[in-house]
């Protein structure tokens, strides 16, 4: 399970001094509450999954657009407007029947944030980016994806030069569904490949 991965230390002296700065701010004038609130929705909504998953139906939906994808990553993202200092080089892994891919940041938490939002808590805890690269496999089982022995694992290492994005396999069921639709099936951990999509099934 996620919560095997959550942080269980209390928070970092960093993180306390950045809370201290922020309230001191705000008490002085200098920083306005709605200020903090509308960065906050800026990278909830703007930069979001939802921009990953645009990404994501388009390669599925348009094979030209895929192929573009595959080939120079950074441009063809950045054809759909989503462009930004963390996601300024990137690289897209493609799901196969034979190759599943997933990402990590060993070194710290770097994380394509103009396609996939902020991090989800577990993906910046030191077990998840330990253990990622060492025991794939048994990593993937605590989000209850099995995969057949023999199908091969790759793992991404991401950092300041270049983040990461998995293209999931296309769902079962989905031929008939429009972009918009499509875009609706991925789910943030498939595009960091902690998630497996489940075929489409129709009433």
């Amino acid at each position: 399970m996620k919560d095997v991965f959550e942080p269980t230390t209390p928070p970092s002296i960093p993180t306390l001094r950045i809370k201290a700065i922020q309230s001191l701010l705000i008490e002085k004038g200098y920083l306005k509450p709605e200020a903090i609130d509308e960065i906050i929705d800026i990278f909830e909504h703007r930069f979001a999954p939802k921009n990953g998953a645009k990404v994501v139906a388009k390669a599925w939906a348009d094979p030209a657009y895929k192929q573009r994808l595959l080939a120079d990553a950074t441009a063809a993202i950045a054809e759909l407007g989503f462009t930004g200092l963390e996601g300024a080089h990137m690289y897209v892994a493609e799901n196969t029947d034979a190759v599943h891919n997933m990402v990590v940041c060993t070194l710290c938490s770097c994380y394509p944030w103009p396609t996939l939002g902020l991090p989800p808590t577990w993906y910046k805890a030191p077990q998840y980016r330990s253990r990622a690269v060492i025991e794939p496999r048994a990593v993937l089982a605590k989000f209850g994806v099995t995969l057949d022995d023999s199908v091969e694992v790759r793992v991404w290492d991401s950092n300041a030069e270049i983040r990461y994005l998995v293209l999931p396999q296309r769902p079962a069921g989905s031929e008939d569904m429009s972009e918009e639709q499509l875009a609706s099936l991925v789910s943030r951990d498939s595009m960091i490949g902690t998630d497996l999509l489940a075929p489409v099934t129709h009433p």
